[in-house]
């Protein structure tokens, strides 16, 4: 598990599967920053990890500020699946 700063609006949302320096990632959370003081784009900060690391999210048995950041550009990020926007 880990955080990833993604400069730019990537289009997906949480519970979407994502790919990243051929990696493949399953979005946790996404909180979106930037956009009324901040930067020209917006930034996402997302919670991603493996389906394996689910459990560990939902029940916060991990430390926020000891997760590896990686910091990318929206083009980097390939949205293999995107949740339904249905409610």
């Amino acid at each position: 598990m880990k955080k990833l700063i993604v400069h730019g609006d990537a289009g997906f949302r949480k519970n979407a599967r994502i790919a990243v320096d051929g990696e493949e990632y399953v979005v946790f959370g996404v909180a979106r920053q930037g956009d009324w003081h901040g930067p020209d784009e917006p930034q996402l900060w997302c919670t991603v990890g493996t389906e394996d690391e689910r459990e560990t999210y939902d029940r916060r048995d991990y430390i926020p500020m000891h997760l590896d950041t990686e910091s990318v550009d929206a083009e980097a990020v390939e949205v293999v699946e995107n949740p339904s926007t249905a409610v």
